[in-house]
C-alpha cells in the first residue's frame, strides 16, 4: 500500500466529516437566527467558523472549535482544542485545552489544561496551572496559584492561594495570602490582615499571636522557634544546636499545637512536632513528639513553659542512638544499624509575645 495515498485518503475524509458538520450547524445557525434563538457555532479558529465574522457579536447554545472560538456569550457547552474567548458573560460549562477567558460574568463550570481567567461568578473553575478572577462564589482548584477578589467558597492550589477577602476556607500546598478570611487557610504559610482559623507552620494575622522561644530538650538540644497562630490552633518552626553531640548536632523542629485551656495567666499546650539533628553527612535521626505543656506568663508579654513528652525516634547513628538509654520499648533493624524506640522526655523554654 502506498503510504502518501493512504495518508491522503484519511485527511480527505477528515475534511469531508468537518465540511458537513460546518454544513449541518450552518442550517442550524440560519433557522435559530430566523427564530431569534442563540446560535450554534462550529469552526477551525476565529473567523473560519460556521458564526464566521460576526462571532464576537454572537450568544451562542453551543460552540465547538478545533483550535480557538470567540463569542459574546455563551449559554452551554463551549469546547476548544486551544482556547474559548468570550467576551461577556458565559453560563454552562466552558473546556479548553489551554484557557478559558471570560470577560464578565462565569456561571457554571470552567475547565482548562492551563489558566482561566473571568470576571467573577458562580461554580467552579479547575485549571492546570492558575486561575484568576474578580469577585464571587464557588471553587478555584488550580495546579499552580488561584488569585481572587471577594471569594465565598473554597480555594485550592499546589502552590498559592490569593484574595482579597475570603468567606470559605484556602488550602494551598505552600503559602496563603489573603486581606481578610471569615473561615480557615490550611498551608505551610498562611499570612492574612485578619484571620479566623490558620492551619500551617508559619500563620501570620494582626488578630493572631506570636511567639519567640529559646527551648531545650532531654538531650541538650536549644532552639530558638517561632510559634504563631490564633486563639487556639498555631504552628511551631525552629532551629538550633545540640550540645550533647560532636557530629550531628545542628537541630530543625516544625509542627503544630493547640491551647487546651486558658484561665487567666494559665495556659496548658499540648504540640505534636517531629525534630531531627543533622550533620549534613547521610547519617538520620528523626524524633516526633508528643508534648504537654503547662505555660505560664509572668509578664504581659514574658511566658514560661515546661512539661513531658512521648518521643518516637528513628535514628541510623551512633551519637543518635547513645543519646537515649531508657526505652519504654526499642528495636533494631538492618543487622542493629538502625534503631526505632519509644521514650519520656521533657522540653522547657521562655517565649516572648509579640
Amino acid at each position: 500500500m502506498n503510504f502518501n495515498l493512504y495518508q491522503d485518503s484519511i485527511l480527505l475524509t477528515i475534511l469531508k466529516i468537518w465540511t458537513f458538520f460546518l454544513i449541518v450547524f450552518t442550517s442550524t445557525n440560519i433557522y435559530a437566527q430566523n427564530k431569534e434563538r442563540p446560535r450554534t457555532n462550529v469552526g477551525l479558529v476565529y473567523p473560519l467558523s460556521s458564526n464566521w465574522t460576526s462571532a464576537p457579536r454572537d450568544t451562542n447554545n453551543f460552540s465547538l472549535n478545533l483550535i480557538a472560538g470567540v463569542s459574546a456569550a455563551e449559554r452551554g457547552v463551549s469546547l476548544a482544542g486551544f482556547a474559548n474567548i468570550v467576551h461577556n458573560d458565559a453560563s454552562g460549562v466552558q473546556v479548553a485545552g489551554f484557557s478559558n477567558h471570560i470577560g464578565k460574568i462565569a456561571n457554571g463550570a470552567m475547565f482548562a489544561g492551563f489558566i482561566n481567567t473571568y470576571g467573577g461568578g458562580k461554580g467552579v473553575a479547575v485549571a492546570g496551572f492558575s486561575n484568576i478572577s474578580g469577585n464571587g462564589s464557588g471553587a478555584q482548584i488550580a495546579g499552580f496559584l488561584n488569585k481572587g477578589g471577594d471569594i465565598s467558597s473554597v480555594q485550592v492550589a499546589g502552590f498559592m492561594n490569593m484574595a482579597r477577602e475570603m468567606k470559605g476556607t484556602q488550602i494551598a500546598g505552600f503559602m496563603n495570602l489573603a486581606k481578610k478570611v471569615k473561615g480557615a487557610q490550611i498551608s505551610f504559610i498562611n499570612i492574612a490582615d485578619s484571620a479566623g482559623t490558620q492551619i500551617g507552620i508559619i500563620n501570620l494575622a494582626k488578630n493572631g499571636e506570636k511567639g519567640l522561644a529559646a527551648t531545650i530538650d532531654e538531650h541538650q538540644t536549644t532552639l530558638l522557634t517561632l510559634r504563631s497562630g490564633g486563639k487556639v490552633l498555631y504552628g511551631i518552626i525552629g532551629i538550633g544546636y545540640n550540645f550533647s553531640n560532636k557530629k550531628e548536632k545542628y537541630a530543625w523542629e516544625a509542627g503544630i499545637g493547640a491551647h487546651v485551656l486558658t484561665i487567666q495567666s494559665f495556659r496548658l499546650n499540648t504540640e505534636l512536632v517531629s525534630s531531627g539533628l543533622e550533620s549534613f553527612k547521610g547519617e538520620d535521626y528523626t524524633k516526633s513528639s508528643f508534648r504537654l505543656m503547662p505555660a505560664f506568663k509572668i509578664t504581659r508579654s514574658v511566658e514560661l513553659f515546661g512539661g513531658p513528652s512521648f518521643n518516637f525516634v528513628n535514628t541510623n547513628n551512633p551519637e543518635g542512638q547513645k543519646l537515649t538509654e531508657h526505652y519504654v520499648s526499642s528495636w533494631r533493624r538492618n543487622n542493629g544499624r538502625d534503631l526505632y524506640g519509644f521514650y519520656f522526655g521533657y522540653t522547657a523554654g521562655i517565649q516572648v509575645l509579640f
